[in-house]
């Protein structure tokens, strides 16, 4: 079962929250995140991206960048720009985005469900990734970013979680520059904080790891090099629990750099023997169906409908990326591992299709597919079964936003 718990958060001044509020470390280069920065003195990003303060020449996993992150937090703090609260909350984190809302319990989770598998993994984790973000938690002292984890529903934390939103003040609320708003309210009541650990411990075996594979195997591997040193805080990590039937999975799309030596002509020949080709023309195509994924090449679209036998109905297999994997990207264009290989690259449905097709024209990529995506259920399923998921195969909207809770271990 679930062990959670309620924590001191480091959190913003009530006036300055929209302006520190930032978008995750992982969603931003350093390019677009000195941009996103410019002007902004109380951006989180100055902690979670802190090469935007140093020279743009600078390796981003150099020793003074994490510095520069412990310096820039402890003078948030210093400056009172960033406080931490006087007792243990649990903290309930709603965002509305395109009117649709979602709500999820900020609280602390165990290490140890981690690792023992109460906390469902769906993604292998890159050991570079691993130790930027250890690296930042042991320069720093701080979890600074939040594990977004999903649990199938539970109707009597909904209504704990409903009733505190109808009755109670809130602690912020803003609508960030791309239009999403963010709510957080505060449990500070102890029989509230008692019930909602309880509800977990005793009802929901399970949660899965939606986003930050990454930050949450960072966290463990933070707590076993501590050894016997580590704080009790360090055998917890920040996570963000939402309910299954709130949360809304976008497609996850790839652009390749070439076509492996083929004519375009020869490729879509190539397709031919796995799928049923229809040319789309300019417009831009949108897959709303599993196993027609959309090829944009050569400024045309072509749905691309699998024909049977090309997949089969195992969990992974059934998967759209499974067969674009298995179809196409491997024996055609000669890409075998697609968290390895260089020619191709990731863009997630938040950025639309027109991302996909600015990438081809601009002659930086030579094809693009866009791929139907990956329900809450599928991933529950693979998680259960032990399985992973082929890399980047889910997208999450809306993001949480760094900066507004952090947990602190040390």
């Amino acid at each position: 079962m679930a062990n959670i718990k309620p924590f001191k958060a480091l959190r913003p001044q009530p006036g300055i929250a929209k302006q520190l509020a930032s978008l995750p470390y992982d969603v931003l280069n350093s390019a677009e995140a000195r941009k996103e920065a410019q002007g902004n003195p109380y951006t989180f990003l100055h902690i979670t991206k802190s090469e935007i303060d140093l020279s743009d020449k600078i390796d981003i996993h150099s020793p003074e960048v994490y510095e520069q992150a412990r310096h820039s937090l402890n003078n948030f703090m210093l400056r009172d720009l960033l406080f931490k609260e006087v007792k243990d909350c649990y903290y309930i984190y709603q965002l509305i985005m395109n009117g649709r809302a979602q709500t999820g319990l900020v609280c602390v989770s165990s290490v140890d469900d981690y690792e023992n598998d109460v906390i469902k993994k769906h993604e292998f984790t890159r050991p570079e990734k691993e130790l930027d973000r250890i690296t930042h938690i042991q320069t720093t002292g701080a979890q600074t970013g939040n594990v977004f984890l999903a649990y199938r529903n539970n109707a009597k934390v909904d209504a704990i979680i409903d009733n505190w939103k109808a009755t109670k003040n809130t602690a912020y609320d803003f609508t960030a520059d791309d239009g999403i708003q963010h709510t957080i309210w505060i449990v500070n009541d102890n029989v509230t904080i008692s019930e909602i650990t309880r509800l977990f411990a005793a009802e929901v075996p399970y949660t899965y790891i939606a986003d930050g594979h990454h930050r949450a195997a960072s966290a463990a591997k933070v707590r076993q090099a501590l050894g016997l040193k580590a704080a009790p805080e360090a055998d917890y990590f920040l996570t963000t629990l939402f309910p299954s039937n709130q949360l809304y999975i976008m497609d996850y799309n790839r652009v390749v750099k070439d076509l492996n030596g083929l004519s375009v002509a020869d490729f879509l020949a190539a397709l031919e023997k796995s799928f049923e080709v229809t040319p789309k023309g300019k417009q831009t195509f949108h897959t709303n169906t599993l196993h027609t994924i959309g090829l944009y090449v050569e400024g045309n679209w072509y749905s691309l409908k699998a024909k049977e036998g090309t997949y089969t109905n195992d969990p992974i297999g059934v998967l759209d990326v499974s067969v674009l994997q298995e179809q196409i990207l491997d024996p055609i264009l000669g890409i075998k591992d697609q968290r390895t290989d260089k020619r191709i690259d990731f863009v997630g449905g938040i950025r639309g299709l027109e991302a996909l097709e600015e990438r081809v024209n601009s002659g930086e990529m030579a094809c693009a597919f866009s791929l139907y995506p990956v329900t809450i259920d599928q991933l529950f399923t693979i998680a259960d079964s032990g399985n992973v998921m082929p890399p980047k195969s889910t997208w999450f909207e809306p993001k949480l936003r760094d900066g507004l809770i952090t947990n602190m271990i040390g």
